[in-house]
């Protein structure tokens, strides 16, 4: 994951995804992290992982596609650190994909991005 300020990259992380992160979120429960373009909108400091922002999938589109499939889009997709009382795993945990379809970083590089990234910030994520 990039922080970027304009074109300039500020800042790399590494991250893990959803658990099936081959292709686009379509559904509630399939496990994948969404790709296009979103806005963090708020923040959890209270989260059961380490700090959470929250992207704002489903939009519109993400809706009207889902009601076209018969299924729910599904919601909360965040960026977090790992799960609360857990981070020292974050070595291991960081080697694989294993979130629901949130992008997790450690708990030190959520830290910093909480400080860096305000509310309203866009984000866009590429396969």
């Amino acid at each position: 994951m990039e922080l970027l300020s304009g074109d300039k990259v500020v800042r790399s992380y590494a991250m893990a995804l959803g658990a099936n992160p081959v292709g686009h979120k379509g559904r509630e429960g399939d496990e994948r992290t969404p790709e296009g373009r979103y806005v963090l909108d708020w923040r959890n400091p209270g989260s059961g992982y380490y700090r959470s922002i929250h992207i704002s999938y489903p939009n519109a589109d993400d809706v009207a596609a889902a009601k076209r499939a018969g299924v729910v889009a599904g919601g909360m997709i965040m960026i977090h650190g790992q799960p609360n009382g857990y981070g020292w795993w974050s070595w291991l945990m960081q080697m694989f994909d294993w979130t629901n379809g949130c992008i997790a970083v450690t708990d030190e590089d959520m830290a910093e991005i909480w400080h860096m990234v305000e509310d309203g910030t866009p984000i866009e994520i590429n396969p």
